[in-house]
Parts: C-alpha cells; structure tokens; sequence
C-alpha cells in the first residue's frame, strides 16, 4: 500500500514538473521505481526462501526452478525499463527493452526447455 502512495504521489509530481522540466520528471520516475524496488527486497527474499521450502519438501531440483525465478525477474525488470522508456517518450527504445527481454527469458529458460525435451525423447522411446 505505501509502494502504491509513493509511486502515486511521485506521478503526479513528474506528471506536473513534465512541462518544465522532462528530465526531472524521469529522474524522479526512476528514482521512486529504484525506491519500490528496494523496498521490496525483504518481501522478495522471504518469498524466494519459501520457494526454496516448497520445492524441497516436494523433492523437486531446484534446478528445475531457477530458471523460472529468473525468467520472472527478467520479466519486471523489462517492465519497469519498458515503462521508464515510454516516460521519457521512447516508444522505440521501450520496443527494443522488451525484444531484448524476450530474448534473455528464452535464454535462461533454455536449459528448463531442454530437460523437457530428453523426458518427452525417453517417453516416445
């Protein structure tokens, strides 16, 4: 709920300081995205240590879900760049932003996609 006011009020303010002064909007755009970011750090471990609890009562190699966890945090990553861009009136780098996101989950996800791939190769035979 405080992430949401802080990211609110520093909206509005970007949104009235634009005219002015567009690189002081953005700065204080990525200023409040760094501040809810760090914010979350505590919330992110404390979900991240309760993944690693899960997957080991279920027996289940973390392997097999590192390359989720990294793939969703490609995934914020390119939404908060792809935002910041489309503030500072990049349409084009905010496309490129998220092509370039695409591309690193498709990576990181490479090694989960091949396990897939030998299981579904030793089912058909």
């Amino acid at each position: 709920m405080q992430i949401t006011l802080v990211c609110v009020v520093t909206a509005l303010l970007a949104a009235a300081v634009r005219k002015g002064a567009p690189e002081a909007a953005l700065l204080l755009g990525l200023a409040a995205a760094v501040a809810a970011l760090l914010a979350l750090s505590g919330s992110l471990r404390e979900l991240m240590g309760f993944f690693a609890e899960l997957t080991a009562r279920a027996g289940v190699s973390n392997e097999l879900f590192l390359p989720l966890y990294k793939t969703v945090g490609i995934a914020l990553v390119v939404k908060v760049g792809t935002g910041l861009c489309k503030d500072a009136g990049a349409a084009a780098l905010a496309s490129a932003v998220e092509i370039a996101g695409a591309v690193c989950a498709l990576l990181v996800a490479l090694p989960l996609l091949e396990k897939a791939m030998n299981v579904l190769l030793e089912l058909i035979g």
